[in-house]
Order: C-alpha cells, then sequence, then structure tokens
C-alpha cells in the first residue's frame, strides 16, 4: 500500500482527481486554482452540503469505500433535484486518519467518479486535512435552476395532493440486515455473511440513487410541485418539515405509503412494523411532494409515484389514518445525527 505522504497534499488531489472530466459549459474554471469558475447566465444557483463521519454516518465494517463514495456524492444530488435543479458541480473536503492508504482514497474517489458520471455532474475542487477521529467526507454541491421553477419546501396549500416515489423504509431495513450481520460475525474471521435474497435491500442502503427521473418526468409533463423534499431522514420528518413551513395540515394513509414487498417480509421476521419503518427509517432520498389538485390526470402518467393524502387546514394537525380508520398524530421521530 502507498503512504499517502509520498503525495503530498497537491500531489494527492492531483492523484486522485486525474481522471475527472469536465461536462457542463457552465465549469470555466475547474480543479487547479484558488477557486472554481462557475457561468450560470440567467439561471439559479443552487448550493447544499452534507457531513458525512464515521462512526455516526457510516460504518467501514460492512460500507465499502467505492459505495461510500458513491453515496457520498448522490445524496448531495438529491437535495439539488428535491428543489427542482440539475445538480452541476461539486466540491469534496476529506478528513484522513493514518490508518488510510493512497490506495483507500482511490477506491473512494472511485465512487464518487462513478456517481459524477452518471449524473453529469463536475468535481470543481476540494480540500483534505488530517483526522485524528477516522474518515471524515464533506461534499458540497452546486446545482442550477431556472428562477421560475425552483420548489421551497413552504408552497403546499390545502387540499394539494402528497406524493411520494419509490418505497420507504427499505434503506432502514438494509441498515438493519448489516448490522444485524456485524453482530453475528463479531470474532468470526472467516466472514461469510447471509445476504442471499436481500440483495436489494442492501443496494438501498449502500448504493442509493437520485430520483432525477421523477424531476425530469414532472418537467416534461408540465408539473410543477407546490412543495417538495427528498425523504433522507424519515417520511414523517420530512412531511413535518414541510407543514410546518408551509403552516398546513395533512393527512395521510397507511396503506397507501409505498412497500417493498422484500423490505416488508424482512421487517415481519424482526417484529418490526413495516409503517413505521418507512415513516421514520430515513435514508431512502425518495422525492416527497405536493401539487394541485389540477395535476392529478398528468401525476397518474407517472411511473413509480404514489398518492399517500392530502394537505389539510393547520388546525387538524397531522395525520396518519390506519387501515381500520384509526386516527393517529404523526410525530417526527427520524433519524437525528446530533
Amino acid at each position: 500500500m502507498t503512504e499517502i505522504s509520498k503525495y503530498g497534499e497537491f500531489g494527492l488531489i492531483k492523484h486522485l482527481t486525474k481522471d475527472f472530466k469536465t461536462a457542463n459549459a457552465s465549469t470555466l474554471k475547474s480543479i487547479g486554482d484558488d477557486a472554481a469558475v462557475l457561468n450560470y447566465g440567467t439561471k439559479q444557483t443552487l448550493v447544499t452540503t452534507d457531513l458525512l463521519l464515521e462512526g455516526i454516518h457510516f460504518d467501514l465494517t460492512y460500507t465499502p469505500l467505492k459505495h461510500l463514495g458513491y453515496k457520498a456524492a448522490v445524496v448531495n444530488f438529491s437535495d439539488i433535484y428535491a428543489m427542482n435543479g440539475q445538480p452541476k458541480q461539486i466540491i469534496v473536503g476529506l478528513g484522513v486518519s493514518k490508518r488510510f492508504a493512497v490506495e483507500h482514497l482511490e477506491e473512494l474517489y472511485s465512487g464518487i467518479r462513478l456517481a459524477c458520471e452518471r449524473y453529469g455532474v463536475d468535481l470543481v475542487g476540494g480540500d483534505t486535512s488530517a483526522s485524528l477521529t477516522g474518515l471524515t467526507i464533506s461534499i458540497t454541491c452546486i446545482g442550477e435552476a431556472d428562477a421560475d421553477k425552483i420548489v421551497y419546501r413552504n408552497g403546499a396549500k390545502e387540499h394539494n395532493l402528497i406524493c411520494a416515489t419509490g418505497n420507504l423504509g427499505t434503506a432502514y431495513l438494509g441498515l438493519q440486515l448489516l448490522e444485524q450481520e456485524k453482530e453475528a460475525l463479531k470474532g468470526i474471521t472467516d466472514v461469510n455473511p447471509a445476504f442471499e435474497g436481500r440483495e436489494y435491500l442492501l443496494e438501498r442502503q449502500l448504493k442509493p440513487e437520485a430520483r432525477r427521473d421523477v424531476i425530469a418526468e414532472l418537467n416534461k409533463l408540465g408539473i410543477k410541485p407546490t412543495a417538495m423534499m427528498d425523504i433522507s431522514d424519515g417520511l414523517s420528518s420530512e412531511l413535518h418539515h414541510i407543514c410546518s413551513q408551509s403552516n398546513v395540515g395533512c393527512r395521510i394513509y397507511s396503506d397507501k405509503i409505498p412497500i417493498n414487498y422484500e423490505a416488508a417480509v424482512y421487517a415481519e421476521e424482526l417484529n418490526l412494523n413495516i409503517v413505521t419503518c418507512a415513516l421514520n427509517g430515513g435514508e431512502d432520498y425518495e422525492l416527497l411532494f405536493t401539487c394541485d389538485l389540477k395535476d392529478y390526470d398528468k401525476l397518474l402518467q407517472m411511473k413509480d409515484v404514489y398518492f399517500i393524502g392530502e394537505i389539510t387546514k393547520p388546525e387538524y394537525g397531522m395525520v396518519l389514518v390506519g387501515r381500520q380508520s384509526e386516527e393517529i398524530q404523526l410525530q417526527a421521530q427520524g433519524w437525528q445525527s446530533l
């Protein structure tokens, strides 16, 4: 293995980023100067950032570095798509302890590069530093959108439809599977985890995808959501954000929440309620959005989009209607990092 000190800070950056190619005309100056230079013309610039810390946000016992790099980039892209924008550039910051060699960072960057290539995003800069606490990844994503197309969290109105994409709770169950196998295999050197038949759960946890396909289809159909978020901390938490910022209530139905069959089976094995997993699990990176009733027929044309409820008056609160028509006040119990 190659010691990081062989390259030095700037040599390491050059080594890790030499295979990145720019894909956007708005990238006037990429890596190699004091700052990237981006030209957006009449577009609005969108900027988001995520900080991932070893032991808090990821466990390298079961997280391949290439997958980690891919996920770290994609979750930032997801935030830009959730604003109805397009991600264009990222800046990557790393804190690295002495137990990592250059080859480890090459693996991490190969995942970042794959995400950039698949989503058409440019790496335009970053920073590295020594760390005493393992691996830290900070990624800032810069995107663009027309001013009249940006969607915020605060635009939901009474009688709006509430929609969710994909399936929910699956990434959380993928994490439970990884944690369960980690515990079961403690002290065993010849590791052979029992993941057969549950690959989809693992993929949802280790290698999520941002829903750019949904954003593209919404734009194609001429639908502009009234409010939108990506589901990173659980459905209930994201609903709370939209309702509180829009000053509205909501009513969602447990039997309308999109659930994956494989996830439901595994939840039952663990004696977990799959709806609870969907409400509070997090890391699905699906989209939650509200739309005017006039868009109902257009929304019916979309694949993988589900109607889960409607926006109500704020005094009605946030209500989950169960399978027996029982009404439960929704609590924001999603994942918390602090």
